[in-house]
């Protein structure tokens, strides 16, 4: 049961952590994918930068980073796909952990209960004559499946939640991706802008 509830604080700790991040990465990103994707189907690259300044997350870091490319001469495709895996791992970060928490809690709570059944029939042999006490111990065991399958439950609810909002994070950074990528080649006459 100790291990349960480990795996149940550890659910706990790591939805808090996930949604903090994705919060953070998020919080304002379709907005400026959009004023971007505005301002380069104008044709004002030089309204790219400032749409970005004082933005805290993860689209505003790639444009940034593609436009600090940009200005460098650097090559820009490379540039943004470097960022993308980096926002890729960090978004990915710790969802493992909740997968393995699915399919290892069932199993500790069927530990549990195997073990709480042992222990009632080694009951048994001593008390023959008291069914309360064999009774009493088949009950823990059960309470010790339930509570795996709850912890699964938690953590299958969680992992399943954050792996959606990883899926529309991921699809709205490649969307920029392009729109980028597009504006630069449309303002750059259609060449492109690497080294």
């Amino acid at each position: 049961m100790y291990l349960l509830l480990l795996c149940s604080l550890t659910v706990a700790a790591i939805a808090i952590d996930r949604f903090l991040l994705y919060r953070r990465a998020s919080q304002g990103a379709r907005a400026l994918e959009a004023d971007v994707a505005a301002a380069l189907r104008k044709k004002k690259l030089d309204e790219v930068a400032p749409a970005v300044k004082g933005k805290d997350n993860m689209v505003a870091h790639l444009i940034q980073s593609a436009v600090d490319a940009r200005a460098a001469g650097e090559d820009v495709p490379m540039t943004l796909e470097a960022v993308y895996g980096e926002a890729a791992m960090l978004l990915r970060a710790r969802l493992n952990y909740l997968s393995t928490i699915v399919t290892l809690a069932p199993l500790l709570g069927l530990l549990g209960t195997i073990s709480g059944m042992i222990q009632s029939f080694s009951v048994f042999n001593l008390q023959a004559g008291q069914p309360m006490a064999i009774t009493g111990g088949i009950g823990e065991a059960l309470i010790a499946t339930a509570t795996g399958l709850l912890v699964a439950i938690f953590a299958l609810v969680v992992h399943t939640y954050f792996a959606q909002r990883m899926d529309m994070m991921l699809t709205l950074l490649e969307k920029t991706m392009n729109t980028l990528l597009a504006g630069f080649a449309a303002n750059d006459g259609g060449h492109s802008h690497a080294s």
